[in-house]
């Protein structure tokens, strides 16, 4: 939804005609390229350009000929979003690093007529890619020489532009919060941790993964941290000397608290502070040695970089790959090239050879064995990954804590979402660690009022991570009616603080226990809410706990029933999701599926906008496509339900196609939480836990805890770049309460994106699209802001 004043993308102002485009995927395959070559193809045809593919990256470009270097379609592009590495080929060319095979590569682009590259691949392709731009100039100089262009030839093609996409499972890239194909990489290594973890338990054995990551132990940092691993060993951070005995002691003191099983992950890279490497097996034979555990090894190898891509990798990409398009559209000759990426949830585009030096300089850090300054130079996300890794996963002896004597009590409210039990874990964990007693309260505030109220401690909530669900218990319950009974309890029990963890009812409960505190002083203490909902429907954040579990789960069930059709006769599918009045899942989901057209509340719609989007699907049906996917927001239209959709479009498409509809319901809210949601639930009720750490101590005053400002009841959310602390009164001028949803919300602006990507004429405001910004060491708040964790 576009405002009127906004800059926007039209054929007649920001056009492609005229130029063409090539994009090419290079380097190591990454889950992910698929969409963001298919997003630069038909981006670039909807603003007029012509495209092209470069088959088998750089290797492609220096043997030309037809097979290589080919014009894309619309068509071409079809059924590739859920496709796993790359179609169009990729692969490792030493003869473009020849100053002979750049002079082929750049005869064969003069011959097509381009003149802008897209690059998918890593920091060795995109270098490639900007000496490439670099020597333009000079190889047409030799080119007119050798008289294999002529002098007008070279004079229309005299400037290359360059646009690169960091493809990389390693996420070693600097610049960026995710690289695409990460977090499907992730995916992989969590389902098999997941399964391994059943086993191990059944044995009482040690596990040792070992991951990729040769020069990057983001994968092996950031999966120890989804599943809660005993020991973690990567290259940026090696263990001090004497590192064996105290793993070995802590897995000891593990099995001796009840634990059944141990799991150490191993980047493949991991060395020791000389330098020295750090096997798999060595660790195996180390355990088994000073334990006597039964250990395995298991190694994952290339199964990271292999299967469908995430939700969030496709959006990712699909977003990217429009990004580079506007780019490639908006530079001039003395533009130079730049990378397109993600900060926060926002894109941003930044000057490749900074990102590339930055990322030189980690490994020079790491070969100079200063091992805390490449920690840094990774970016504050990486930091914040491993300080809170540490802070969980090693449990300070009891003679170290810090004595507190603040009672703080977690409950979770509303609907079950999935990594509402990581936030948990990590809140109680913190909580101790900071030296305060925590309590659990069962089935949220009912629970609460009726008195179940607990003292947890740090090994209740082992192997919690991985569970879905609501192990704590919640219910809808809002506390306005109980709010005697729940003052009785939290005086009871001495209550000092509240941590919320839930969606919209979550959001509620803190606004009416605000209220409430004119009458009752046991609510004068700090109270913050984490957001964990699959609706993503509250103020405040553009983000929520298992959200991206939900969407997950509707990517992948929309993959399946598409695949159902084929081989068959032209179908379109209904497909009706969750979320109340809130679209966010219908049209994320959408861009993530590759969805004709998306039904929401936000975006009123008539019959006409209706049959207009029947024609057009009849239309494509004729044409080209075999399949058609369309989501209904389930509150989307209180007449235009999902049968009203499913017979309309039957009825109109007679002939042409046939129809069939599916209520995904609560599978959406089922499962094992996504890596992200692991991670987002773990870090942000990390910072939440040390929000009310400092507001305990600010306001303990006489012997007691007396907090009654607003900024003392707060919700902890993502806001573009960064999590923020707000006070929940503050937000109620941004609530829509009858229809449970943000007045404003940031995920509008991709809608374009799906409708583009669908084929539809449409308009796309790019006033919010990136602009060239520097690589900052510290960027503020960077970490806290990765919302791609």
């Amino acid at each position: 939804m576009a405002q009127p004043d906004s800059k926007k993308v039209f054929f007649e102002n920001l056009t492609g005609a005229g130029k063409a485009i090539a994009v090419l995927t290079s380097g190591g395959d990454a889950q992910g390229m698929n969409a963001a070559v298919r997003a630069v193809v038909r981006m670039g045809i909807y603003v007029g350009a012509k495209v092209y593919f470069i088959r088998e990256g750089y290797q492609g470009m220096v043997d030309g000929g037809e097979d290589n270097i080919k014009e894309a379609t619309w068509e071409s592009v079809s059924s590739m979003l859920q496709v796993g590495g790359t179609v169009i080929g990729s692969a490792r060319c030493k003869e473009f690093r020849s100053h002979e095979g750049r002079l082929r590569a750049a005869h064969h682009l003069v011959e097509k007529g381009i003149t802008n590259l897209c690059v998918i691949g890593g920091d060795g392709s995109l270098t490639g890619a900007n000496l490439f731009r670099e020597e333009w100039s000079g190889l047409l100089a030799e080119l007119v020489e050798q008289g294999l262009i002529s002098q007008d030839s070279s004079q229309k093609h005299s400037a290359l532009h360059i646009v690169g996409m960091v493809g990389s499972i390693d996420n070693d890239f600097c610049g960026t919060d995710m690289t695409i194909g990460t977090d499907s990489a992730l995916h992989r290594i969590i389902e098999v941790v997941d399964a391994i973890m059943t086993t191990a338990q059944s044995h009482q054995r040690t596990f040792v993964l070992e991951v990729m990551g040769r020069h990057c132990g983001y994968l092996a940092l950031v999966s120890a941290l989804a599943c809660g691993a005993d020991w973690v060993l990567i290259p940026e951070m090696p263990p001090e000397d004497g590192w064996e005995d105290k793993m070995c002691q802590k897995l000891s003191a593990t099995r001796s608290r009840g634990t059944r099983l141990n799991i150490i992950i191993v980047a493949e890279g991991a060395i020791d502070r000389h330098g020295k490497p750090i096997t798999s097996s060595i660790v195996k034979d180390l355990v088994v040695k000073c334990l006597g555990f039964d250990t395995r090894v298991t190694i994952l190898g290339h199964v990271q970089r292999g299967g469908t891509p995430s939700a969030f990798d496709r959006i990712l990409a699909s977003r990217m790959g429009v990004e580079a398009v506007m780019a490639l559209l908006e530079t001039t000759a003395n533009t130079p090239a730049c990378v397109v990426s993600l900060c926060g949830n926002q894109s941003v585009r930044l000057p490749l050879m900074e990102c590339v030096q930055m990322t030189q300089e980690v490994q020079k850090a790491m070969d100079e064995k200063k091992f805390e300054e490449a920690v840094k130079l990774r970016g504050r996300s990486f930091e914040n990954n491993l300080r809170t890794y540490k802070l969980l996963a090693h449990r300070k002896p009891e003679s170290e804590l810090p004595v507190s004597n603040f009672n703080v009590a977690i409950l979770n409210v509303g609907a079950p979402a999935a990594g509402m039990n990581a936030a948990v874990r990590s809140a109680v964990r913190v909580g101790i660690s900071e030296g305060h007693k925590m309590f659990a309260v069962s089935d949220g505030f009912e629970g609460l009022y009726k008195g179940q109220i607990k003292e947890i401690k740090w090994a209740d909530v082992g192997g919690w991570t991985g569970q879905g669900g609501s192990l704590l218990g919640t219910k809808r319950t809002l506390p306005a009616k109980h709010v005697d009974k729940i003052a009785e309890q939290m005086r009871l029990h001495n209550i000092n603080a509240l941590l919320v963890i839930g969606g919209f009812e979550a959001y509620l409960s803190l606004l009416e226990l605000q209220e409430a505190r004119g009458t009752h002083e046991e609510f004068c203490v700090p109270m913050i809410m984490v957001p964990a909902t699959v609706s993503n429907n509250v103020p405040g954040s553009d983000l929520s706990v298992g959200a991206d579990t939900a969407l997950n789960a509707i990517t992948s069930t929309c993959d399946r029933i598409k695949q159902s059709a084929s081989g068959t006769k032209r179908r379109v599918f209904i497909i009706e999701t969750m979320g109340g009045y809130c679209g966010y899942l219908a049209s994320v989901g959408g861009l993530a599926a590759g969805a004709d057209a998306a039904y929401i509340y936000e975006e009123p719609f008539d019959i006409r906008d209706l049959q207009s989007n029947v024609e057009h699907l009849t239309e494509k049906m004729k044409t080209s496509i075999q399949r058609g996917l369309v989501l209904r927001n389930e509150n989307s239209n209180e007449n235009y339900t999902t049968d009203f959709i499913y017979q309309l479009y039957s009825e109109e498409g007679r002939g042409v196609f046939d129809c069939r509809k599916n209520v995904l319901g609560h599978m959406q809210q089922g499962g094992a939480p996504s890596p992200f949601d692991r991670n987002f639930g773990t870090k942000i009720s990390a910072k939440a836990m040390q929000w009310i750490t400092k507001k305990l101590t600010e306001t303990f005053r006489q012997g007691r805890v007396f907090a009654n400002t607003e900024d003392s009841c707060c919700l902890l959310g993502m806001r573009r770049r960064n999590l923020v602390f707000q006070p929940v009164v503050q937000l109620k001028d941004d609530t829509d309460f009858v229809h449970r949803i943000p007045k404003e919300q940031w995920w509008l602006k991709l809608r374009p994106l799906m409708k583009i990507l669908a084929k539809y004429r449409t308009s796309y405001d790019v006033s919010d699209s990136g602009q060239l910004e520097h690589v900052v060491r510290n960027r503020p708040k960077e970490s806290d802001a990765s919302v791609a964790m």
